[in-house]
């Protein structure tokens, strides 16, 4: 009879804790004009605790990053510090070159754009305009775990990487433009063969790939992006949707 019950007991205990995970995104706005102008809007995590403050903590960390004008990501900044950073990154620059009008600025939006019991994708849309002809912008694709809020490599999306790619190359043959006008794949990417990018996402229409602004054709090109239903990626994914 002892070892019926710590059997039941033991089994009540894992079956009490596991609880679902529940959570709700709150819009966040920061917005500086002093110096350089600083926007910043992005969803923020509530609910259950331990998932909530890890996407918040990689999500703002990494948003952080994204206007942190050194070369070296910093693990422990946060969205403050970077704010503070990038400000005096500006008077710095504006003491040097006393002449120049322009002022310095960094945009980021995130948003959600995919939530499912498995996964949750951010997109974060980043501009930053430090002078020069132009500012630069690009997209970042953050895929977590949604119930452990880990963050996902891509590693951890495909199963089978070779298999996925040649699927992934039909697709991006179909839908790219400058293939379509005859120009050649190799001096799409640079004189090497297809390559998978760096931006993988989710949708509620499949996985999407997304190449920014150089990293693939030129500038002028701008964003390449494409989506491959769930039909066709399910049997390439580790993470089916």
């Amino acid at each position: 009879m002892k070892k019926i019950s710590l059997l039941l007991c033991v089994s009540f205990m894992i079956f009490s804790c596991k609880k679902d995970v529940k959570l709700d995104f709150e819009e966040q706005n920061i917005e500086q004009t002093a110096n350089a102008i600083v926007e910043i809007n992005y969803p923020k995590a509530k609910g259950t605790k331990n998932v909530a403050e890890s996407i918040n903590s990689t999500l703002e960390n990494f948003i952080a990053n994204e206007i942190n004008m050194s070369e070296d990501v910093v693990k422990s900044v946060t969205l403050n510090e970077a704010i503070k950073g990038f400000d005096n990154e500006f008077k710095t620059f504006k003491k040097d070159f006393e002449n120049v009008t322009q002022q310095w600025k960094a945009s980021v939006n995130a948003e959600v754009i995919y939530e499912s019991s498995k996964i949750i994708c951010f997109s974060v849309n980043t501009y930053l305009d430090t002078g020069g002809a132009h500012g630069n912008s690009h997209v970042t694709f953050l895929n977590f775990d949604a119930q452990t809020g880990k963050l996902l490599k891509q590693n951890d999306l495909i199963k089978t990487p070779e298999d996925f790619k040649k699927i992934a190359e039909e697709y991006f043959l179909k839908e790219a433009e400058p293939i379509n006008n005859g120009d050649n794949l190799e001096d799409y990417f640079f004189g090497e063969g297809f390559k998978l990018p760096e931006n993988i996402g989710f949708n509620e229409n499949g996985i999407i790939l997304l190449y920014n602004v150089y990293e693939i054709a030129s500038y002028v090109q701008g964003v390449t992006e494409f989506t491959i239903p769930y039909a066709e990626a399910n049997p390439y994914l580790k993470i089916e949707q």
